[in-house]
């Protein structure tokens, strides 16, 4: 499966086994996941495994947009769009995610500030860097503009 997600700039996001003797795999791409391109991993995998599947059903398909990352190749594909952040507290952040270094991640969120020389707080450029693996999830924001 590697070589196969390797050659067209694919990556794997997860493997689900299904009680339901199904497994679903889940892989992503820069540009999007194209339906072509999850059947013919679908048949390149059947011909893979043949008869190693058994009664097992297999599925690939995308990651799902909106979904929280599982990976850091989603970070990495990411970076300049819109996130929400959501802590281990429940607190929810929304910002743009600026760079990704291992399973760091740092986003821009505005913050009212109180600035010297301005009566009034200002909204303010703030960056905020998180573990990967101490939020809770990380997804992508889908605008409508």
């Amino acid at each position: 499966m590697e070589e196969w997600l390797q050659g067209n700039d694919y990556f794997l996001v997860d493997i689900i086994f299904g009680a339901d003797e199904r497994i679903a795999i889940e892989i992503d791409h820069a540009d999007g996941v194209w339906i072509e391109d999850c059947a013919e991993l679908s048949r390149f995998l059947q011909e893979k495994l043949g008869d190693e599947l058994g009664d097992y059903e297999l599925e690939v398909g995308s990651a799902g947009i909106g979904q929280p990352f599982k990976v850091e190749q989603q970070y990495k594909n990411h970076i300049g769009d819109e996130v929400e952040v959501l802590q281990q507290d429940g607190l929810k952040l929304k910002g743009i995610l600026k760079a990704v270094d291992g399973r760091q991640f740092t986003i821009t969120v505005q913050e009212k500030q109180t600035v010297e020389g301005k009566k009034r707080p200002v909204m303010v450029d703030v960056d905020k860097t998180f573990s990967m693996d101490e939020v809770k999830s990380v997804k992508y924001l889908l605008a409508f503009k």
